[in-house]
């Protein structure tokens, strides 16, 4: 693509994002489905203005997006953060693996494709998009809520996980079978994660040292190649960018630095993260989808059970409340970007032409739902509380007839609702 085409596009693209963005919001939108839907829109797949015909040429631009979100992430908090709920986190990240994973497994089974095609579907229903649940948490401004530490514990350790479950289905794609390949490629993943907690325990005087300045322009330079530094390591690693990019944030998080940092790195985000959305929507093709439909609406359907019932498991090994299970359950609902990484994976390893499609409107379905009701958690917290006190009345008073027959004449012997004894006693001495 020559300059003046790639300047273009890129700057179109933008202009489109924030357009259709400012559209939606003005009627109570968030504006993660909206600028997916820019990318859809304007992208190679549906009819009209194409402004990226392949959407690889916004790959590197668009990686800058996730990396900034999770940079950001973690700049809000420090490792105290994570030490301190370390243990429940990695239990309620293992609950939450093992019940959508687990259910992702079963239902590629169920669906019939063949083995290697239910082992991405484990991973595609499995995993949640780091990118979605990010910036649903700063965009709904929930980053200081407790169960925001717990959200971002599972993040962490689905990346733990990925490491190992990419070891493990790389071979399963290509047909081969090494236990010690795989074992490899998990402890190099976990061996990097360690060294940067070591550095973020430990070494943070000397990152200090190497950001602490008072010109800003330097200060922006520094924390900008330190978070794209660290994420491109991380990925050699076989650990995702994003990742990497937390962790260093995590790291900065303790500096003197840190608060101009917070401030700088803003417009960077915000910018950065609606082309990543934008580019993600250019990878879907909404007219494959409807040859899969039913699978689709059957996996949406299975998702929202698991996950409901993972963060109300995960809210109760932290003595959360309903509030607190309801926004677990519905911020790490959304799927994304590493789903559709899988699809690409399984297109080259040549499996059922199904599993593209239906990747991508299971996908598309669970980005555009899963801000959308975790932005309304507040009303269905108050929906759910108001019908458990009903149903709690129900059964109070059935109790009270069908149990106990002589409820009546207790009833009738003691005060009525509101009397007070006394005021009995004077209506009725005897």
């Amino acid at each position: 693509m020559a300059l003046g085409d790639a300047l273009i596009a890129l700057g179109g693209s933008f202009l489109a994002a924030g357009v259709i963005a400012r559209i939606g919001t003005r009627v109570g939108l968030p504006t993660i489905p909206l600028f997916m839907l820019a990318g859809i829109v304007f992208g190679p797949h549906t009819p009209g203005l194409a402004l990226v015909e392949n959407p690889a040429d916004l790959g590197l631009i668009a990686a800058l997006g996730l990396i900034f979100l999770l940079f950001y992430l973690g700049l809000e908090f420090s490792l105290d953060d994570l030490v301190e709920g370390g243990r429940r986190m990695v239990l309620a990240g293992a609950v939450y693996i093992l019940l959508n994973v687990g259910g992702g497994l079963a239902f590629g089974f169920a669906v019939g494709w063949g083995f290697r095609e239910a082992m991405v579907l484990a991973g595609v229903i499995g995993i949640s998009s780091s990118a979605i649940v990010t910036k649903l948490l700063i965009d709904l401004g929930r980053l200081g809520n407790p169960e925001s530490r717990l959200i971002l514990g599972v993040i962490v350790v689905e990346d733990v996980f990925l490491a190992l479950y990419l070891a493990v289905l790389q071979p399963v794609l290509s047909g081969a079978d090494s236990v010690a390949a795989a074992a490899a490629s998990f402890g190099r993943a976990f061996a990097f994660l360690v060294a940067l907690t070591a550095v973020a325990r430990w070494g943070a005087r000397l990152v200090n040292r190497l950001v602490s300045t008072r010109d800003d322009e330097l200060l922006v330079v520094m924390f900008t190649g330190l978070a794209i530094f660290t994420a491109g390591v991380a990925e050699e690693f076989g650990v995702s960018d994003a990742i990497g990019a937390f962790m260093i944030g995590l790291i900065l998080s303790s500096t003197k630095a840190a608060p101009r940092i917070r401030q700088f790195v803003h417009p960077l985000r915000d910018a950065f993260a609606a082309l990543f959305f934008f580019a993600f929507g250019l990878s879907i093709e909404p007219g494959d989808m409807l040859s899969v439909a039913w699978p689709i609406a059957a996996a949406v359907a299975i998702t929202l059970l698991l996950n409901v019932a993972a963060g109300t498991a995960a809210a109760r090994l932290n003595s959360f409340g309903r509030r607190e299970a309801v926004n677990i359950s519905l911020t790490v609902l959304s799927r994304g970007e590493f789903a559709l990484v899988l699809a690409t994976m399984a297109l080259a390893a040549g499996l059922d032409t199904r599993l593209a499609p239906f990747i991508a409107g299971y996908v598309l379905i669970l980005a555009l739902l899963g801000p959308l009701i975790a932005s309304r958690s507040e009303a269905i917290v108050s929906l759910v509380s108001r019908g458990s006190r009903g149903s709690r009345g129900s059964r109070r008073s059935g109790k009270g007839r069908a149990d106990d027959p002589s409820e009546g004449e207790k009833r009738a012997d003691g005060p009525a609702d509101g009397e007070d004894p006394g005021e009995r006693e004077a209506r009725d001495p005897a």
